[in-house]
């Protein structure tokens, strides 16, 4: 009897949530956006490869060698290539009209005929910092690639030391919008999650409802988990929408394993994280304090769990820290997942862990919602 009584009173104040939400326009257009538009954007407008990056060259030697060279920069890496003076590489790169200017010395080719070990100059417009880097990367490996070509077929007897052959796994192309569609879902769950949460509690506040549940014969522990089902559903389910119809459909990105797999893992760190949320929710008193709060602890959740900055690169000591995070063990587990095909079998770890934090963190907030009732 008092187990249906219990399970009666989520029910009810579950439903609750979900009016709520549903009155709530503004959180309603942003969870929209979030896993719509904001995905589409986010891994489309910053992309990681080098488009049609503007180039001149100065080829000062005019050799067959050189033309290969020249010939070799083309769509949709870099626009063709421009010929021009010595004289005019420092006003051009000055006006921003070239992001790279490769100079080829005269003598190029008999030079490296010759054994000598000629340079080729790059110059590099630096305020274009994401096509800087990438671009040296491709500019040195294409000309590598000319120069051996040309060496290896003029010498016959010539022989490379070493030759590379290099496999790119799970992102063949190295296609930025498969690795940033995935990675912003993943940290829209967190980010959501944790505001809906917290904005859930600091609702009842403004409202005046929250005396209202000193009178209720409901228990702490019943609010709390009637806010993490609510609102830990509705961030489920835009999720799943997003990944299906969204990455899979709208952006063409291949999904490896198992979606319902990361279903099921999403839905244990949106334990964690919703209870987190109201935790928060229970601190602040109003919507300003709960956006602090969220600014100190999401970006540190997101920034340090693998999902920006690559993990391995971060201190040993962050590393050992982040262990408690639910986000750290959530996106190991959707790389495995959606990149690398990962069953169960690998990631079940990883659901354990976050069912153990899910755990501290509700019966953490269920503990100060039970204060902040009291002190209300």
């Amino acid at each position: 009897m008092r187990s249906r009584m219990l399970d009666s009173n989520i029910l009810q104040l579950s439903i609750k949530e979900f009016r709520s939400l549903w009155h709530d326009k503004i959180l309603l257009i942003l969870i929209v956006w979030a896993f719509s538009g904001g995905i589409y954007v986010a891994s489309t407008a910053s992309s990681q490869e080098l488009h049609n990056a503007p180039i001149a060259i100065v080829d000062e030697d005019g050799s067959p060698l050189s033309k290969t060279i020249g010939n070799a920069f083309n769509e949709p890496y870099f626009n063709k290539p421009e010929y021009i003076n010595y004289s005019a590489v420092e006003p051009a790169l000055n006006s921003g009209q070239f992001t790279f200017v490769v100079i080829i010395p005269s003598g190029f080719q008999s030079d490296m005929m010759a054994s000598k070990q000629p340079t080729i100059q790059i110059n590099i417009d630096a305020t274009q910092m994401s096509q800087a880097g990438i671009g040296d990367g491709y500019i040195q490996n294409i000309i590598s690639g000319e120069v051996n070509k040309f060496v290896s077929g003029t010498l016959k007897s010539y022989k490379l030391p070493v030759k590379l052959i290099i496999h790119n796994k799970y992102n063949p192309n190295l296609t930025s919008s498969w690795f940033g569609s995935i990675m912003e879902i993943i940290n829209n769950v967190t980010m959501l999650s944790i505001i809906l949460a917290g904005a859930a509690v600091i609702r009842e506040r403004e409202h005046g409802t929250l005396e209202h549940l000193l009178v209720m014969p409901v228990k702490p522990i019943e609010i709390v988990l009637s806010k993490v089902l609510a609102n830990g559903a509705v961030v489920l389910f835009a999720a799943t929408l997003s990944l299906i119809f969204i990455v899979q459909y709208v952006l063409q990105v291949p999904i490896k394993g198992s979606i319902w797999l990361f279903v099921l893992g999403a839905a244990l760190h949106l334990f964690a994280t919703t209870s987190m949320g109201i935790f928060l929710g229970t601190i602040a008193r109003t919507m300003p304090q709960l956006g602090l709060l969220f600014i100190l602890t999401v970006l540190p959740l997101e920034m340090l769990s693998g999902g920006i900055t690559p993990y391995e690169s971060i201190p040993q000591l962050i590393q050992d820290l982040m262990q408690v995070a639910p986000t750290t063990h959530f996106v190991n587990l959707s790389q495995a997942i959606l990149y690398r095909g990962g069953g169960f079998s690998i990631i079940w770890e990883q659901l354990v862990i976050l069912l153990l934090i899910g755990s501290v963190f509700l019966l953490s907030a269920v503990s100060r919602f039970r204060s902040s009732v009291a002190n209300a």
